[in-house]
């Protein structure tokens, strides 16, 4: 017992010292100095600590810590003197002003933008390190490698800094070459072209390409990646790709080591269903890849969307498509299969859209094709996102499916958007081999204030022609998916060399589109115009002297629209095909019915090789009286090319004068070919074959003029050049087919440029 308590004494004893330290140092009071400009309550506030506390060394290593963290102070101290804790501080000096030296090719604004520091902003020298990277790391973004920059600080009075970066924006630094090893089946020709990045070159100084991009060079690869898997090489692979910097830091060469493995041929194609109550055969013709064709891997995508739309459109609305592929051991072969089971059971609980700082939410919102709360379709999302692309307001959409932590049958639809001028002021001088020389102006905005609405206004003056035009479109008028136009215009043609008279027409329209299908839409149109044809030759054809004078045409117009084309202006596979009919005589002096067909089929026999297929059909009538001149059908120019414009058609003995006919038919077809150029340049090769007839104009003296039904054609070459100062049209077309008294015209151009 005895011992027992001696042991417990020691221990009370020996912790006297430990409770001691534990207890920390009383703080009677807390002295603050070197503070300038912050507040001593700020001070106490982020030191934690406070007079009558208890504070031990970890405490004061802490509230050490905080004052340095709030990047306020260049040097703090504490210390304990006796019951006073003293708080020693260096202030950071405050940023008076921060100027640029040198920059020209980057705005100061926009070095501003990119920037830490601010004025009146707390300066540290941690702060200066990270600008000074920044601002190189924009240089290296426009090619400059060799950009140079020093920030210099500049004392000034009650503690403030003047921040100036002097900046050496070096030379360019551009791609000097582009090496690939291991390609055999593509040249190193065909690879570039692929690619986004390219060899620097004296027909490049419009683009930027040319300069070393990092970012640039690594979405090369996916191209890269993306083009062989469409040509069948389903194993390439990139071993490596390197970007080194000369020694002068002046010019970039690329190397990129390819595996391209071997090119696969389709072999056997199976749908499977793990859908309870879908028949998978019921759906194997939405599949499009075929045996016996290149794997491709553009194509399967394109056969699972197929797939799961036509699976929806038989009740299934969670629809998940993969297809797995197997090799053939020895051949170089692969069999396809989809298969077909449950998607997840997903909703589209919100929408949220990002980057439109000018464009309307709602304008974005109405191209959704669903809402939210509907299901979640992949195929779906896609359209959308096409749709979005088609406005041609954004350089760039994304769209990204985020799940709900809180609900998993939920997720929020993330679409982000980078918005780019959608305005457009055009001047130009050209000339037309049928219009003669030219000058344009022309106003284009296609997202007025950021409501999608569409105003333009143009004009054009030409030897043979004047045009003064002003239209407006409402996308979406009432809210609804209906397209609603207004057009005013003014016209005048000198057609002296075909028919020996001028003519004018002024007047306004007004339309109203829908769309009963993603590929089908339907316009209807009002147009009021008032014609006249003056300047009569006096040696003119009679049938054109008693035309003269002035007319008003009242009439109401109908257009149907299929549209599957891959891309309306430069389309390489689709058709389409144009129904539309002109009904005259509600009002005015002139009354008639016209019918017109179109079509087209483009067929990609490669990647750059297009065959297209074009016929046309039409037929005018008159309602109780003969159809006018201007109303009538004339081939040639760029309806038969190889022919005058109105070259084609009957002809009066009197005067030489073109008469039109009262219906057209035609057919063509064209190949369009690269030609070996850079694709920078734009520029594509074309060999044609046109063919056409006209009928006459009814009620005419056969014996008066001269007239054949037969069939015309031409054959020719050209090209197209979509230059930047404007698009460039060159034919060169030979009759091969044609009537002694057929205008002809073996060579045709068009070219335009703006300022």
């Amino acid at each position: 017992m005895k011992k027992l308590f001696v042991f417990t004494l020691m221990t009370i004893l020996l912790s006297v010292p430990s409770l001691a330290a534990a207890a920390g140092k009383f703080v009677e009071k807390i002295e603050i100095s070197g503070i300038m400009r912050i507040e001593p309550e700020t001070v106490l506030t982020y030191l934690m600590i406070r007079k009558g506390d208890n504070v031990s060394d970890e405490q004061l290593d802490r509230g050490l810590k905080s004052l340095f963290s709030t990047g306020l102070f260049a040097d703090v101290r504490l210390s304990m003197d006796g019951d006073v804790l003293k708080v020693d501080l260096v202030e950071n000096p405050i940023v008076n002003r921060i100027a640029f030296e040198g920059n020209k090719k980057i705005k100061k604004q926009q070095l501003l933008d990119e920037l830490s520091l601010r004025s009146r902003s707390v300066f540290t020298r941690s702060k200066v390190r990270r600008d000074t990277q920044r601002i190189l790391e924009l240089y290296k973004r426009l090619g400059r490698y060799s950009a140079q920059v020093e920030p210099k600080i500049i004392e000034q009075s009650q503690n403030r800094l003047d921040v100036v970066f002097e900046i050496n924006e070096g030379a360019e630094t551009f791609i000097r070459k582009i090496d690939f090893i291991g390609n055999r089946a593509f040249s190193a020709t065909e690879l570039e072209e692929e690619m986004l990045s390219k060899e620097n070159r004296w027909y490049r100084w419009f683009t930027s390409m040319d300069t070393y991009d990092p970012d640039r060079f690594a979405y090369d690869q996916e191209l890269l990646r993306r083009f062989y898997r469409r040509h069948g090489y389903m194993d390439f692979n990139i071993v490596s790709a390197s970007a080194e910097l000369s020694p002068n830091r002046e010019d970039f060469y690329l190397t990129l080591v390819l595996d391209e493995g071997p090119r696969y041929k389709i072999g056997e194609i199976k749908v499977v269903s793990e859908l309870k109550g879908l028949n998978a055969d019921t759906v194997a013709d939405a599949v499009s890849v075929k045996t016996g064709t290149w794997y491709s891997n553009v194509k399967i995508e394109n056969s699972e969307l197929a797939l799961i739309n036509a699976i929806g459109a038989k009740g299934f609305p969670f629809v998940d498509v993969s297809s797995e592929t197997k090799k053939h051991e020895g051949e170089d072969v692969v069999d396809l299969t989809f298969k077909v089971k449950e998607g997840r059971h997903l909703f589209i609980d919100e929408i949220q859209i990002t980057g439109n700082s000018r464009t309307r939410d709602r304008v974005i919102r109405r191209e959704f094709r669903f809402a939210e709360g509907d299901a979640y379709s992949p195929s779906k999302i896609r359209r959308s996102k096409q749709r979005i692309e088609n406005l041609n307001y954004f350089d760039r959409v994304t769209m990204d499916v985020e799940q709900s932590q809180n609900a998993p049958d939920r997720a929020v639809l993330k679409t982000e958007v980078s918005e780019k001028s959608t305005g457009s002021l055009k001047l130009g001088v050209g000339w037309s081999s049928y219009d003669g020389p030219l000058a344009e102006i022309s106003l284009q905005e296609n997202n007025l204030l950021g409501t999608g609405r569409r105003l333009g206004v143009s004009a054009s003056v030409a030897e043979k022609k004047t045009l003064f035009d002003i239209s407006f479109v409402e996308p979406w008028f009432l809210d609804r998916e209906l397209s609603l136009g207004f057009d005013v215009f003014y016209l005048t043609r000198n057609y002296s060399s075909r028919s020996s008279y001028d003519s004018e027409m002024v007047g306004s329209s007004v339309s109203l589109s829908w769309k009963y299908t993603e590929e089908l839409s339907h316009t209807v149109k009002y147009t009021l115009r008032q014609d006249k044809i003056m300047d009569v030759k006096e040696g003119a054809s009679i049938y054109v002297k008693e035309q003269e004078g002035k007319t008003v045409t009242s009439m109401v117009s109908q257009t149907l629209f299929w549209d599957y084309l891959d891309n309306r202006y430069t389309p390489s596979e689709g058709y389409y095909v144009s129904l539309s009919n002109d009904l005259a005589g509600f009002g005015g002096d002139t009354r008639y019915l016209r019918t017109d067909f179109s079509t087209g089929y483009y067929i990609p026999l490669s990647d750059k090789w297009v065959l297209g297929l074009s016929s046309s059909a039409g037929y005018i009538v008159g309602i109780g009286q003969d159809v006018r001149l201007n109303n009538r059908y004339f081939l040639g120019g760029g309806t038969l090319r190889g022919f005058e414009d109105g070259g084609v058609t009957a002809r009066s003995k009197v005067g030489d004068d073109a008469l039109g006919g009262n219906w057209q038919a035609t057919a063509g077809a064209q190949l369009m070919f690269p030609l070996g150029l850079p694709s920078e340049f734009g520029m594509r090769g074309k060999i044609f074959a046109d063919f056409g007839m006209v009928g006459k104009p009814s009620g005419f003296d056969a014996t008066q003029m001269w007239y054949s039904s037969k069939l015309r054609g031409s054959i020719g070459i050209g090209f197209v050049w979509a230059s930047p100062m404007g698009p460039i049209n060159v034919d060169y077309a030979r009759p091969i087919m044609r009537e002694r008294f057929d205008e002809t015209e073996f060579f045709r151009l068009n070219f335009g440029w703006g300022f």
